[in-house]
């Protein structure tokens, strides 16, 4: 076997990029074992060389210049463990035009100008790899890209996204308010110290943007994805969950408009919470595990789980990523590396679901009447209903059969101008999972 080192700089050294370091220094011989290929990292850019590392990172490499690691003549591949827009997106594309492959976890980066970053790396015969950037450790991209490259895919749906999944988990177990859920992810160190991008579904709303992409060979950008978070989520939604055999959970659901033919051009991309059948897998995905479930015309249903996040989880699938991008440069080749076509995204008022929709009113005769009126005269029906006492007022609480957004958009709109009604207060999607 050929043992001529393949040289790494690695831009950012925090939770993935010092495990990462750890698994090429630990795993050396491993690694060569199993695929013939032996690394040395060259140099590690960081913010500040002061900060504390762990033992196993060679303060030697640490450098706060990481126009270095991109320019460098020592570094064949650089991996991108920054995050962030700019000047991240400015350091790969240096990379790839001085002859550096390219390996990153960046999803916000890549779900905003992948498409282009691609481009520049076909043109200069190189490889961007990024299986980390979704759902971590698992290893769905790859499959996506390579064991499913000819599947007519005709859904992509789950959760990729492990603090809310933890937060929504300890709100079921543990009868916890969202606030203090999401107290508890802190100091668990699942959600950072501004937790919006995750809880607010940005976070998830990127990958399902790379997912479908990948999927369905349709360029689908960050913009195109429609997004609602979990902040909005009580303890009585959750509570009302429990007793009807649902639970809650953020999902991704990528799909092709008419799930009968993966053949349509029109995708669907949203990400959003759903009430989850309890005896669906997806109900009992726990803590800040993820899961995914893609469907295709030939395989049929396949289920991808495990931890999609953690700086050793993440690292394992960048260093796949690491180990592909060393051999291709060996051997003079390259992934693939497509123009996509821009995908025709179906708006979501144009989506079809079942609802779950909880309305505080005035406890007095005829309100049920005249909110089933609204219900009725916008062509939404009622598939169940109950009513919960709340002193003066009452909480009337229905599950729909399917019905388009716009038709319980505009139901939402005029319950609210009714008299009767003090408040919406609860708005869930059911998720179907035929």
């Amino acid at each position: 076997m050929v043992e001529i080192p393949v040289r790494v700089g690695i831009l950012g050294c925090g939770n993935v990029g010092s495990e990462l370091v750890k698994l090429l220094t630990r795993d050396a011989e491993l690694i060569f074992s199993q695929t013939g290929e032996r690394f040395s990292i060259t140099r590690v850019a960081v913010k500040s060389k002061n900060r504390e590392r762990p033992s196993w990172v060679d303060r030697s490499l640490l450098t706060d210049d990481a126009d270095a690691v991109v320019s460098g003549d020592d570094v064949d591949i650089v991996v991108e463990l920054m995050g962030g827009i700019s000047p991240t997106r400015e350091l790969i594309e240096k990379a790839l035009v001085n002859g550096k492959s390219v390996v990153t976890a960046n999803k916000a980066l890549l779900a905003a100008v992948g498409a282009e970053l691609a481009q520049l790396a076909r043109s200069v015969d190189r490889d961007i790899f990024f299986e980390a950037a979704v759902a971590g450790g698992i290893p769905l991209i790859r499959s996506l890209r390579v064991s499913l490259a000819g599947e007519r895919v005709r859904r992509v749906a789950g959760i990729v996204n492990g603090t809310t999944n933890f937060i929504l988990s300890a709100m079921s177990e543990s009868g916890l308010s969202y606030e203090d859920a999401l107290a508890l992810a802190t100091e668990a160190g699942y959600a950072e110290a501004d937790p919006s991008a995750d809880v607010e579904g940005e976070d998830a709303r990127a990958k399902a943007a790379i997912l479908a992409t990948v999927a369905f060979g349709r360029l689908v950008r960050f913009e195109d994805v429609y997004r609602e978070g979990i902040t909005h989520i009580t303890a009585a939604d959750i509570d009302f969950a429990k007793r009807h055999d649902y639970v809650i959970k953020l999902l991704a659901l990528c799909e092709v408009s008419d799930k009968e033919s993966a053949s349509s051009d029109r995708i669907a991309v949203r990400v959003h919470p759903a009430l989850v059948p309890a005896d669906h897998p997806l109900a009992l995905v726990r803590d800040s595990f993820n899961a995914v479930f893609v469907t295709g015309e030939a395989v049929g249903e396949l289920m991808f789980y495990g931890r999609g996040a953690g700086g050793l989880p993440t690292a394992s699938a960048v260093l796949g990523d690491l180990i592909d991008a060393a051999h291709n440069l060996r051997y003079g080749v390259t992934e693939r590396q497509l123009d996509r076509e821009v995908a025709m995204i179906v708006p979501m008022n144009e989506m079809s679901s079942r609802f779950y929709i909880a309305v505080d009113v005035v406890d007095q005769p005829g309100v049920l009447a005249a909110v089933a009126q609204v219900f009725g005269a916008n062509l939404v029906s009622i598939r169940s209903m109950e009513q919960i006492g709340m002193d003066t007022e009452a909480r009337l609480v229905f599950i729909t059969h399917t019905a388009p957004e716009d038709s319980v958009k505009r139901t939402l709109d005029e319950l609210r101008g009714l008299d009767s009604v003090r408040r919406v207060a609860g708005f869930i999607r059911v998720f179907d999972p035929s």
